[in-house]
């Protein structure tokens, strides 16, 4: 009979909540408390080849990555600062001693939630001692449990959770030093007595583990211990051959190899961390990250310790993760060629050339990573071509896809053939993995795209476009990076066919959306009746619509003063373009957009309503109707379009892509453009030239004395290489200012306005004063 689930609602329910915590029995790491650190996130951009599909999953956190310690690893994952990695196998070894008569759930939360006064209340409770508590006998009543087990699980479970304070604290991370946790005098003396007393096997062992995980912190903590016999390896020598090799073995075994790392035994230390290491899934990252050779001469005794060829391939992986994976895997070949641990090696050769072979930030041709490339294709390329090792397929497209990156691709498709015959059919990741593969070889060896090329094309870029919209899916496998590179080298060759519409619908250049020819064609093209089934696969990948090419047809007209063209493409688009965060007629001295997005407008502007409100304004200057007015608000209008103005909206489009903080995130093409206030500018002289007093005439000249000085940033923003064009510049030499500047001081010196503009603007202020 098991334990219901209700029963361990109630003892949940009878321990206080105020002394619960999360805690781990005998917690720590083998090998003394050394956790990882790592705050930055993922990003396998730069990679075409998944080692999920090769490697035991046992070895993903030691997958390569560039910023973290462990692939899959990072804040809140299971694999750094993880007291509670051995949890698992905890509950299970106490599930299977009480004869699986006692539900997980209940084992756990006694085990790992639940505080010490916790764990004692519900000891009394099962002894009868707690009479208050009607209803909670049966908690561990109900179920014919052996009482003689279960007194000698609380004992040991009550001694276990005041071992706690110094065995499972966590890591502080801080520049000032922190204080080490005191073990409490009487700890050794219970866990003595308690260890003698055992009969039990399973009880004992553990209580074993607890001396011998004591005995460390205190000899840590001592400095002086190195006088002395070790306490920690007097009681685990004495004891170890008393008790199995199971997982509460190895955990105290790395105890002992923490010791000698201590102790500068650097040999030993490491060589128990790999017998740790290989034990179990659980072991492996804190006995990885215990594991440090210091010089050859420690590593060869560490070799000479090895009883057999396995445990030397163990010794050369974990070496290899971290220091030296060529020298390793030739030593792994030499004593085993069909090893496992080859395949961890293998993936972070791959993965660690591919990120040094596609490293964004490196500017200059990095002469190491080439040296690196040629001796890892070397290598795998030798021992994939004697055919011995347990999956020659891995071999075979590891040093393809080498050959590949290095561009020798005759060799590359020559071991992809070799591959092709050894796959494991059934395999869908590593089935993907070769299509990935092949796909982009292919794509590489093509020097003209025809009708035939289009038709092998099909499959694969459908193939890919399902699995990037999420139509399929196939975890673990990394196809973004040769996705983007091969459809970005598709689109470079329809360009050299001149084929601007093919090139464009694979890759949109910018520049394409600069030539109305070239959007003309396109449109046509999407409008085309019959397409075959290489263009429908095609415009899978391309990102935009009809609506969204007159909406930029229209966008490229109103910055040309061609409002009614405008007004007409945009009609076609269907569009009424995008809501204006705030009125784009009104004008102020400084520009303030976060004081102009607040104003709450009296109506909702879209960019065509703007648009008919130009064209009105633009008819009435024709025929000499309020001229200064309309004049004064076109030219607002037209400058807060611009990337200066409150109304960036207007022109954030997706073919526009201009969404950044500053100019230099506008695409080049769109810069002159989208910075340019000259129509502004002249429609404010316009208006000052129709203005009706001086004070019109000194409003509108300083407002083109606005889009005068944008102008003189735009050299920088437009041209960057300039080295004599300062973009930043805020000086007041005439150059900056032009000569509206001037006009203000020569001609509207008398004028309200100029005083308003005196207060405001520290430009023209700075201006006058050396003026």
């Amino acid at each position: 009979m098991n334990l219901a689930t209700s029963t361990y609602r109630r003892i949940k329910q009878l321990i206080s909540k105020k002394f619960l915590l999360i805690f781990s029995i005998s917690s720590l790491f083998a090998g003394g408390l050394v956790w990882a650190c790592s705050d930055y996130g993922f990003d396998y951009e730069y990679s075409s080849f998944s080692p999920e599909a090769f490697v035991a999953k046992d070895y993903t956190p030691f997958f390569y990555t560039e910023y973290i310690s462990y692939y899959g690893g990072g804040w809140g994952s299971g694999y750094e600062n993880n007291p509670s990695r051995y949890n698992d196998q905890v509950i299970n070894d106490w599930y299977g001693y009480f004869d699986q008569k006692i539900e997980k759930p209940a084992l756990e939360y006694l085990l790992f939630k639940a505080s010490y006064n916790g764990i004692d209340s519900v000891y009394n409770n099962f002894k009868g001692k707690i009479k208050e508590l009607p209803g909670l006998a049966p908690a561990l009543g109900a179920v014919k449990l052996n009482k003689k087990k279960t007194s000698a699980f609380f004992d040991y479970l009550l001694l276990a959770k005041s071992c706690e304070s110094f065995a499972a604290t966590d890591v502080v991370y801080s520049w000032e030093p922190q204080p080490q946790p005191s073990l409490p005098g009487s700890a050794e003396v219970q866990l003595l007595d308690h260890f003698k007393k055992a009969k039990d096997p399973f009880i004992k062992q553990r209580l074993w583990f607890q001396l011998v995980r004591y005995y460390y912190f205190a000899e840590k903590s001592d400095s002086t211990q190195h006088t002395t016999v070790s306490k920690t390896l007097k009681t685990f020598d004495t004891f170890k051959s008393a008790f199995p090799h199971n997982m509460m073995y190895y955990r105290t075994l790395g105890y002992v190899a923490g010791w000698h790392y201590k102790h500068k035994n650097y040999a030993l230390s490491n060589y128990l961390n790999s017998l740790c290491y290989d034990y179990s899934t659980e072991a492996k990252i804190p006995s990885e990250w215990s594991f440090h050779p210091q010089e050859e001469a420690d590593w060869q005794k560490t070799l000479q310790l090895a009883k057999t060829s396995s445990e030397k391939a163990t010794l050369w992986q974990m070496l290899g993760i971290n220091y030296d994976p060529q020298r390793a895997v030739t030593e792994i070949v030499r004593l085993d060629p069909k090893s496992e641990k080859l395949d961890l090696l293998l993936a972070r050769i791959i993965n660690i050339t591919e990120y040094q072979d596609d490293n964004y930030y490196q500017t200059e041709p990095d002469t190491a990573a080439k040296s690196t490339l040629k001796q890892n294709t070397t290598l795998v390329s030798s021992i994939a071509l004697k055919n011995n090792t347990a999956k020659p397929y891995f071999w075979n497209l590891a040093a393809g896809y080498l050959n590949f990156i290095g561009g020798n691709y005759a060799a590359s498709r020559t071991f992809y053939q070799a591959a092709k015959k050894q796959l494991p059919k059934g395999d869908k990741l590593v089935m993907a993995q070769y299509k990935i593969l092949d796909w982009t070889l292919f794509v590489k060896e093509l020097k003209k795209i025809d009708a035939n090329a289009e038709i092998k094309m099909i499959e694969p870029l459908n193939w890919f476009s399902d699995l990037y919209q999420g139509k399929d899916t196939i975890a673990s496998l990394r196809f973004n990076k040769a996705l983007r590179e091969s459809i970005s080298d598709i689109a470079e060759l329809y360009k050299k066919q001149g084929d601007v519409v093919k090139a464009n619908a694979f890759k949109s250049y910018h520049e394409f959306y600069m030539n109305n020819q070239n959007i003309v064609q396109m449109i046509a093209f999407l409008q085309k009746p019959g397409k075959t089934a290489f263009e429908q696969t095609m415009l899978r990948y391309y990102p935009f619509e009809q609506h969204d090419l007159y909406y930029h047809q229209s966008l490229v007209q109103v910055y040309q003063d061609k409002i009614d063209a405008a007004i007409t493409l945009m009609n076609k688009s269907k569009s009424s373009g995008y809501l204006m965060p705030s009125n784009p007629f009104n004008m102020r001295i400084n520009d303030c957009h976060d004081c102009d997005h607040a104003l709450k407008q009296p109506k909702e502007l879209y960019a065509l309503d703007v648009l008919k409100a130009m064209q009105k304004m633009e008819a009435e200057i024709k025929t000499g109707k309020n001229v200064y007015n309309n004049a004064f608000l076109l030219a607002n209008a037209f400058y807060n379009i611009t990337f200066y103005g409150n109304a960036r909206t207007f022109f954030q489009t997706r073919i526009m892509n201009a969404d950044g903080a500053t100019p230099f995130d506008i695409p080049e093409v769109f810069k002159p453009m989208l910075l340019s206030a000259k129509i502004a500018e002249r429609y404010y002289l316009l208006a000052a030239s129709a203005a009706n007093s001086k004070e019109q005439k000194a409003r509108c000249i300083f407002m083109a004395s606005k889009c005068e000085r944008n102008e003189s940033y735009n050299k920088g923003y437009i041209n960057p290489d300039k080295k004599d064009m300062n973009y930043w510049n805020s000086d007041i030499e005439p150059v900056f200012f032009g000569g509206h500047f001037a006009a203000l001081k020569n001609q509207y010196k008398d004028t309200r306005f100029y005083q308003e503009i005196l207060k405001e603007c520290g430009y023209f202020k700075s201006y006058n004063n050396k003026y």
